[in-house]
């Protein structure tokens, strides 16, 4: 990376503060320039979005050569969602830190660098990240890692069970292969749950064994008991058509 360059993300990362920014390091006719891009996630100080015509845009300009983001008041420690996005992308990913102590202007403090190495997330103890690592997300990784069964990914807003979108809905379900289960739960059962919602808005996958495995907000992923108020909660349990039990 070019000293301008660095210098380039550094003023945007301090122009956007206390929002994450990001953007693009484009191989151009000229040479390497930074092409700062808007951030239009719903939650700028906590992750980013960068938008699809800001990203055309770019790469009218040349070869886009990586991927910028800064985290503010953090490190620069790429996060689960970070090295996952990273993989999806294909592109090196450049982290940077910034910060701001007392009344003192923000200051950049160290950069990472990461670049796609097979990443998988763990399916438990996994970070949380809303529409990368999420509990839709739990569940598709599940299935496609245990039980060799690909479910369709879905765009998906914060909080769009409050903005009339339904993720887990029943025709969708019934699409991917789903079908009400009946009988005592078996591995691999989706567990339809409403947490703090008047509609079905969270996912976990029956372990066996009585154990369940989800994600909920702001939580690592984890595997807990199965009953009580995960019970009380449950509106629907779905089986897969092609998840075969010896």
């Amino acid at each position: 990376m070019r000293q301008s360059t660095l210098q380039a993300i550094q003023a945007h990362a301090v122009a956007e503060y206390p929002r994450e920014c990001c953007g693009l390091i484009v191989a151009t006719a000229e040479g390497e320039v930074y092409v700062p891009c808007q951030n239009a996630a719903s939650t700028p100080s906590e992750h980013f979005r960068l938008p699809a015509a800001d990203y055309a845009a770019a790469d009218d300009l040349g070869e886009i050569r990586a991927v910028v983001h800064s985290h503010p008041n953090a490190a620069a420690t790429p996060s689960d969602a970070d090295r996952v996005m990273c993989e999806e992308s294909g592109l090196v990913w450049h982290i940077v830190s910034v910060g701001q102590v007392a009344d003192a202007a923000p200051e950049c403090a160290d950069l990472q660098t990461i670049q796609p190495c097979g990443f998988r997330a763990p399916l438990v103890g996994r970070q949380f990240a809303h529409g990368v690592l999420d509990c839709y997300t739990l569940v598709r990784d599940f299935y496609a890692t245990k039980l060799g069964v690909r479910l369709s990914q879905y765009e998906r807003e914060d909080d769009w069970w409050e903005k009339g979108q339904d993720l887990y809905s029943m025709d969708r379900l019934l699409a991917e292969g789903f079908e009400p289960a009946t009988g005592e739960l078996q591995r691999g059962d989706m567990i339809l749950m409403q947490i703090r919602s008047t509609v079905t808005n969270h996912a976990g996958v029956y372990l066996g064994d009585g154990q369940m495995l989800h994600h909920l907000h702001g939580r690592l992923s984890e595997r807990v008991p199965y009953g009580g108020m995960w019970a009380e909660r449950t509106r629907c349990i779905v089986r897969h058509r092609e998840v075969r039990y010896d």
